[in-house]
């Protein structure tokens, strides 16, 4: 990480710079594998046993995602609080169905008694339903196994890098490349419904913002202009892009885009470098990054013409990249702390911060949809990483690529089931 006006030059350089072509032939994604760095000190221990008759390995992705929660310990019957059993039958249509109970052993009471069915194909989004359940039972909350990640992976050395635009399970299992190119991708960013993704492309030789079903792979190029197109987010209902551009002098600006029309609507019109803009909860405001109290600061703008912004951030010298949790709350960053990049949460009721990582150069926050964990990129030994810690600093994970190097990861959004709980 480096201050705004150098981050903004180093790009300008880079993406001028650019000459490799677009075509590149089909390699393997970059799996992730995950490493619980640390947890709560007194994990609920819980056992897990194979469910009967179950023609996949479900019951170890549950057990892979309650541990990687850093909240439980999972472990044998005979010194755990709480025992889940289940068995898996096949319906004439081809689907699995599992039933499965989750028993308290301290005081035999069944606390869940469930069934849950899904097509073969999704048999594991059925493993991160289940344990969604027995999380929200036990522990009281929300969770996020059952949602997707997507990030960029860069495999290779200048001038024969290969980017991938990749969307994986929250676990990291389930890769599948979206896009790929030997020029940059970045900025990904998930529509609210989870079905279309916002990146920065540069297979023109020059940026440009574009949207894409996950699905189906159909993208159309939204955005083009003269200059910087970068940084993407998507409204809460779905309309319209907040992105920056650039203006024919070079300097950088906070714009809205209107999807359906096109049509493009400037927020900030200041000397100053306006960019990463994110959207309020409601939609009717955007946080975004500027220097124009001489450092990188969060200010917040209603969308409303003629309105001015609001400067949010006052603890320390450079905070940037804001990122909105999803009730609203809470404000993810990044901030400088002892000459160190990290990711840091502000309370927007009362202004309190706390930072929540340990790295040196950590950035690009993004909320997991429960808002419950905070996935962000980092650098461990001059290698890109993804990293997890729970909003409280209590739980923090890694997640390594087997090779070359993960950056920009983006949270999707909680999604319709696709399987049939009953």
């Amino acid at each position: 990480m480096i201050e705004v006006k150098k981050w903004v030059s180093v790009a300008r350089v880079v993406w001028c710079a650019v000459l490799v072509g677009f075509g590149v032939p089909p390699v393997a994604e970059a799996q992730l594998q995950v490493d619980i760095t640390s947890g709560v000190t007194a994990p609920i221990p819980i056992a897990i046993e194979d469910f009967s008759a179950d023609p996949k390995p479900s019951a170890e992705v549950i057990r892979r995602n309650l541990m990687r929660s850093g909240r439980f310990l999972v472990g044998e019957r005979t010194a755990s609080d709480y025992l889940v059993t289940g068995r898996a039958s096949a319906g004439a249509d081809g689907r699995t169905t599992i039933d499965f109970e989750l028993l308290n052993l301290l005081t035999g009471q069944r606390l869940l008694i469930e069934r849950i069915s899904a097509a073969p194909a999704a048999w594991r989004n059925a493993a991160h339903r289940i344990s969604d359940r027995l999380y929200q039972k036990i522990i009281g909350a929300r969770s996020a196994f059952a949602t997707r990640i997507a990030y960029v992976s860069v495999d290779g050395q200048p001038p024969s890098q290969r980017y991938q635009l990749i969307v994986a399970d929250s676990d990291g299992e389930n890769a599948k490349v979206i896009l790929q190119s030997r020029l940059p991708l970045m900025s990904p960013a998930w529509s609210p419904d989870g079905e279309w993704l916002a990146y920065v492309s540069f297979e023109t030789r020059t940026a440009s913002v574009y949207v894409q079903r996950v699905r189906t792979a159909e993208r159309r190029r939204v955005s083009s202009r003269p200059g910087v197109n970068n940084a993407p987010t998507w409204s809460p209902d779905g309309s319209r892009l907040a992105l920056t551009l650039s203006s024919p002098g070079g300097n950088l600006d906070v714009y809205v885009l209107e999807l359906a029309s096109g049509a493009l609507t400037r927020l900030t019109d200041h000397p100053a470098i306006d960019t990463e803009p994110v959207w309020s909860l409601d939609g009717t405001q955007v946080y975004f990054t500027s220097d124009r109290a001489g450092g990188p600061q969060i200010y917040r703008l209603s969308i409303e013409p003629g309105s001015r912004p609001q400067r949010i951030t006052f603890s320390g010298s450079y905070n940037a990249r804001p990122r909105v949790s999803p009730d609203g709350r809470m404000l993810a960053m990044v901030t400088r702390e002892e000459g160190a990049y990290r990711i840091a949460v502000q309370d927007l009721g009362n202004g309190t911060v706390r930072v929540l990582s340990k790295g040196r150069q950590d950035e690009s926050p993004y909320f997991s949809p429960d808002g419950g964990t905070l996935v962000y990129a980092a650098r461990e030994r001059s290698q890109g990483v993804l990293a997890t810690v729970s909003a409280d600093g209590l739980i923090a994970q890694r997640l390594a690529a087997d090779r070359g190097e993960v950056r920009e990861p983006a949270w999707g959004p909680f999604l319709p089931d696709v399987v049939a709980v009953q």
